[in-house]
């Protein structure tokens, strides 16, 4: 799949938009592991990121989502294989790193 739907939330100075947005693979931020995103959650952190309400996005613009499941895509990293399956949660997705609700995410392994 090379464009997928995500949920971006932007800033123009104080205004706050959500929007549904065509992204692809090079749109997302660096990280070793590309995951299709299977199931997120809807928490009360993220519903203050979309509404605009707390001060929870520190990076604009921002794909929200602070966890998911899913299926690894491709990996850069040793522990991780494609066809794996893998829950994130945390680690600042959704805040200063692209966050779950698209049907793609890249992230970084941390430890």
């Amino acid at each position: 799949m090379n464009t997928f739907k995500a949920l971006q939330i932007s800033k123009d100075g104080e205004q706050q938009q959500t929007e549904c947005v065509q992204l692809s693979r090079e749109d997302l931020m660096p990280g070793d592991v590309l995951v299709a995103v299977e199931y997120s959650t809807i928490n009360y952190k993220d519903g203050l990121a979309i509404t605009g309400k707390g001060p929870v996005v520190r990076k604009w613009p921002m794909i929200p989502g602070i966890d998911f499941a899913g299926t690894v895509i491709e990996s850069d990293h040793s522990e991780f294989s494609p066809g794996d399956a893998v829950v994130l949660n945390g680690w600042g997705v959704g805040e200063v790193h692209y966050g779950a609700y698209a049907e793609q995410a890249r992230v970084k392994v941390t430890g």
